[in-house]
């Protein structure tokens, strides 16, 4: 009984299967039919038909295409519509339109040239060159300031060349020591001994050697001899520790130091 349940489902499957492909081929058959009107035509009637779709296609205009319109292509058959009066040695001069790649360019540079006018000069929504470079430097300058007033904190920033004191402090002498190491080596020397700026171990001073008037070098430096004014990078606590540490270093002898500058104090 099962096996003939089985064969019957089969039958019916392979029914359906064969049904299904012939309503598939009846629908194509439509489909061809429909786009193409000949399928089932004769020669002769299908010559004719192709004569008077040729003959449909050359009365309708080409249709360019998006490439073609940004070139600015022109088809051959309009070449005689452009050709201009004059020749030279058999050679004719097309007038060509200039591409629409171009004109978009062109014309888009007109309209931005009038937005950037207009938002930079007439509404002053956008800020100039010379106003821009103005606030950055505003900005440096505050940045400038917070950062001087950032380590230490309290009455540090309020030392000065008047009132600086020496500090034999060991905390003091090693922040004085790590700020020297960074910025003054290059001229004095890891340990102070003088390579193009002076030798800082000895008792001969360019530029006096209180505590006050290291303190005033350091802050306001040497322009004419090379030395930066410190007080634009550094604030007072740190000018005022390398001082310190400036001081620490009389009559240590390292190395190689450099021949004595200056008056002995």
């Amino acid at each position: 009984m099962n096996d003939i349940l089985i064969w019957a489902l089969l039958f019916v499957a392979v029914s359906i299967l064969i049904a299904a492909i012939l309503v598939l081929r009846v629908i194509k058959i439509y489909v061809q039919q429909s786009l193409n009107p000949t399928y089932f035509a004769t020669a002769e009637e299908r010559e004719k038909h192709r004569l008077a779709q040729e003959e449909l296609a050359a009365a309708q205009p080409e249709k360019k295409s998006l490439w073609t319109w940004l070139l600015g292509l022109r088809p051959l058959s309009e070449e005689k519509d452009l050709v201009m009066e004059h020749e030279f040695d058999g050679i004719s001069e097309l007038d060509n339109p200039t591409p629409a790649w171009f004109m978009v360019l062109f014309y888009g540079t007109i309209l931005f040239a009038v937005g950037y006018m207009f938002n930079y000069h007439v509404m002053g929504w956008g800020q100039s060159q010379e106003q821009e470079y103005a606030t950055e430097l505003q900005q440096a300058e505050e940045d400038r300031i917070a950062l001087l007033q950032k380590p230490g904190g309290g009455g540090a920033n309020k030392i000065n060349e008047n009132n600086v004191e020496a500090s034999t402090d060991k905390a003091v002498l090693q922040a004085g020591g790590a700020l020297f190491k960074n910025v003054c080596t290059p001229c004095h020397g890891e340990h102070g001994e003088g390579i193009v700026g002076p030798n800082l171990t000895d008792d001969y001073w360019l530029h006096g050697g209180t505590v006050k008037d290291i303190f005033k070098t350091i802050k306001y430096g040497v322009p004419e001899k090379g030395m930066i004014a410190w007080e634009k990078s550094m604030n007072a606590k740190q000018i005022s520790d390398i001082t310190s540490y400036v001081m620490s270093l009389k009559g240590s002898n390292p190395p190689g130091a450099k021949a004595p500058q200056g008056k002995k104090e």
